[in-house]
């Protein structure tokens, strides 16, 4: 596994927006009142399911934010396997201030692992084949950055990340545009040399279009397997073949065996369940 890094930055700065809401205007008064000012506590954080872990370092940011005197350390990186009861990380210190990260650790953590989890079991089942299983844009607003970085901790791999990193010509770019022709030329005149484009097709005539004009990346949207598989002997290695739409862990296998290069499935990020991470506190 590569190692995985987040921008310390805007882990910093996502990390301080969920405290602020989770604290709101008058701080933990639940912990406050129940618990004297320093009281020591240590808590584990530990899988209640077998999986795949990812945002650590959210989850050692939100207890650095509330006290710097916390220490956490981490059994367990991104992109680490656990089985449940497994110890992903230990946390001790303050009890107050632990208790007042904690959800917000465990929401960052839940979340990502979640995808996480749930990427290795597609790559898992398309593991015998050339197709990387890669994701979409259909990602929580404002989170995409972390479920993108998830995914990668799953060992699937990232699609572009916004609008601005790639193009990707859809069905309606082309009914506006006019034709499959019209919007490949106007592609390549507006995008820079280290601009990729892509081009979605549903049908077999539509594919001759494209690769009579000419792209980097081809989408073949729900097409069955027999379909995709003339799609890529068509393509003969011209260009990249990605397949979409509605593929899930039943259907993948068959998918990645036509011989597409990559799998894109927007359910890694907006259906892939949270991870059930719990934490246990002794208060010393």
């Amino acid at each position: 596994m590569q190692d995985l890094v987040l921008n310390p930055l805007t882990v910093r700065d996502a990390v301080a927006a969920a405290l602020a809401e989770d604290l709101g205007r008058a701080g933990d008064i639940t912990t406050n009142a129940c618990i004297p000012a320093g009281t020591p506590a240590a808590l584990v954080i530990a899988s209640r399911a077998k999986g795949v872990i990812s945002g650590v370092d959210l989850a050692q940011e939100a207890f650095r934010q509330i006290d710097p005197g916390v220490t956490f350390a981490a059994d367990v990186r991104d992109g680490g396997s656990v089985e449940p009861g497994t110890v992903v990380a230990r946390v001790s210190g303050p009890a107050r201030s632990i208790l007042s990260a904690e959800r917000v650790a465990l929401n960052f953590m839940g979340r990502m692992s979640g995808i996480a989890s749930l990427t290795a079991r597609y790559v898992e089942r398309v593991a015998h084949t050339r197709a990387r299983i890669v994701d979409t844009r259909k990602t929580t607003p404002l989170l995409r950055a972390f479920e993108k970085h998830a995914v990668r901790s799953g060992g699937g791999m990232n699609h572009r990340f916004g609008l601005d990193d790639a193009v990707l010509i859809k069905d309606n770019h082309i009914a506006v545009a006019g034709s499959i022709a019209a919007a490949l030329r106007a592609a390549k005149a507006h995008a820079g040399h280290m601009v990729k484009i892509e081009i979605e097709v549903d049908t077999l005539a539509q594919l001759v279009e494209v690769l009579d004009e000419g792209a980097d990346v081809v989408l073949l949207d729900n097409m069955s397997p027999t379909l995709l598989r003339q799609a890529v002997e068509m393509v003969g290695g011209r260009m990249l073949t990605e397949a979409s739409g509605g593929i899930n862990l039943d259907t993948v296998a068959a998918v990645a065996e036509t011989g597409v290069d990559m799998i894109s499935v927007g359910a890694l990020t907006h259906s892939a369940p949270v991870m059930d991470l719990g934490l246990d506190v002794t208060v010393g």
